[in-house]
């Protein structure tokens, strides 16, 4: 029987970072994963959705020089795109698998089974560990309908061959937007039916305002309040009804309504781990109630955004607390959420919706796009919203621009190290760019 330091069932981000971290350190190191190495997000999420997205980008901001620009014969070749999605992120898995094996660190492809404490079980051969750490991730919910088989999710979707002519999101969350964004771009007949009147929450309402607007001057077409009953086959086609009557025909139906952590089938229950449909719970150090087994990434029951930078993080502190590099409990900086929709809305620290209720924080509008056209490529509408505290110190900010996710970025370190107009002043920054720009103005609005 094989004995291990550590044990990690998952080999995504919330887990790897962390394994070679321990391997580095001396340690034996085991990584269980039951479908492809390096998880969700490399083989299935954010890694292909932004490769698959970048071209669209492309034909965005071309539209931001009408008259200029002779876009209306501008296309992405889906095909060929689907090609070079498969060329670049298929090797990355086996790249990864490589790289541990490489370093020295076991791979078993299977489900891991806690059995108890110190042991689990893949494949029917026991494993012995002196630390488990569960980094399963999460899965697309699906919703309990008529037809719930002939939904998509958003795996699928990143994997399709040919576009349809027609498609339809169930939900009104960040996956169905950004889909939408793309598809409507392919020409395609693009629906979103969403079960509140809320489309996006969590992001500044104005910019989601401003977005589901350009959406529909595209043609995506909205339908809220509406709940999804059905999805029955006609023909080659699908027809999704819901409770008021509304009736879609439509080539293409993907249900986006929210994921669902792995927690079953892991051995939980073995030894009496709290979880929940929410996710697995942890205390401060992102250790279970059974305290040599941690949890990690989105598998977490967590209030914090359920993202790949914050399970890296994650990853990376429990690699350090393992080691006695680390006694103090987690504490995360300011963590940035971006839309990658087109164009992009980003959100960092304290909200706008915040600050208005806690007179210590002033909100200042920043419309960049208009302040300076030239810099930043002549898209007008961008534009964000900043938080100051009562030392005029950036504590959060909400930004609408096709660059908001690099942006954000910047405003990372402003925040997090507590940068003041005056340090601003003091730096150099590459001139002309949209990013000097944009920190300029913002120099400007703390002072």
């Amino acid at each position: 029987m094989k004995t291990y330091d550590v044990t990690f069932i998952g080999s995504g981000h919330a887990a790897w970072h962390a394994a070679l971290t321990l391997k580095h350190a001396g340690k034996e190191v085991a990584i269980i994963e039951k479908e492809r190495i390096a998880g969700t997000c490399t083989n299935w999420g954010c890694n292909a959705k932004i490769l698959l997205e970048n071209p669209f980008e492309v034909l965005e901001e071309a539209t931001h020089y009408p008259g200029i620009v002779e876009s209306q014969n501008l296309k992405v070749n889906w095909s060929n795109l689907m090609d070079y999605k498969h060329k670049v992120i298929n090797p990355m898995a086996g790249q990864l698998k490589s790289l541990f094996e490489q370093q020295g660190i076991d791979v078993y492809d299977g489900t891991g089974v806690i059995k108890n404490e110190h042991t689990v079980e893949v494949n029917g051969e026991s494993i012995e560990t002196e630390n488990i750490v569960v980094a399963t991730g999460q899965h697309s919910n699906k919703l309990p309908i008529e037809g719930k088989e002939y939904t998509h999710d958003s795996r699928d979707f990143l994997s399709m061959e040919d576009t349809p002519k027609s498609i339809t999101f169930i939900g009104g969350g960040i996956i169905s937007i950004e889909f939408a964004s793309i598809m409507i771009k392919t020409g395609a007949d693009v629906h979103l039916v969403h079960n509140t009147d809320e489309i996006l929450p969590g992001f500044n309402r104005n910019h989601v305002d401003k977005l589901v607007e350009k959406l529909e001057d595209e043609g995506v077409k909205f339908y809220l309040n509406e709940n999804t009953t059905a999805v029955k086959k006609e023909g080659d086609a699908f027809t999704l009804t819901t409770e008021s009557g509304l009736s879609i025909n439509t080539e293409y139906v993907l249900d986006a309504t929210g994921r669902v952590p792995n927690v079953e089938g892991i051995g939980l229950e073995n030894v009496g781990i709290n979880y929940s449909k929410k996710g697995i719970e942890v205390d401060e150090y992102l250790r279970t109630n059974v305290k040599n087994i941690y949890a990690s990434g989105d598998v977490l029951d967590k209030t914090i955004p359920k993202l790949t930078p914050t399970a890296t993080f994650e990853s990376n502190y429990i690699a350090a607390h393992i080691l006695g590099m680390v006694q103090d409990e987690i504490k995360y900086p300011a963590i940035p959420s971006v839309l990658y929709s087109l164009p992009r809305l980003s959100q960092i620290g304290v909200t706008v919706e915040e600050a208005k209720e806690n007179d210590q924080y002033t909100v200042k509008h920043v419309p960049f796009g208009k302040q300076m056209v030239f810099e930043y490529k002549n898209e007008a509408e961008a534009e964000m919203y900043i938080v100051l505290d009562e030392h005029k110190h950036l504590v959060g900010a909400e930004i609408y621009a096709d660059a908001a996710n690099d942006l954000v970025n910047f405003l990372v370190f402003i925040i997090n190290q507590r940068l003041t107009a005056k340090e601003l002043s003091q730096l150099i920054f590459a001139f002309p760019g949209a990013s000097t720009g944009v920190i300029d103005l913002l120099r400007l609005n703390m002072l």
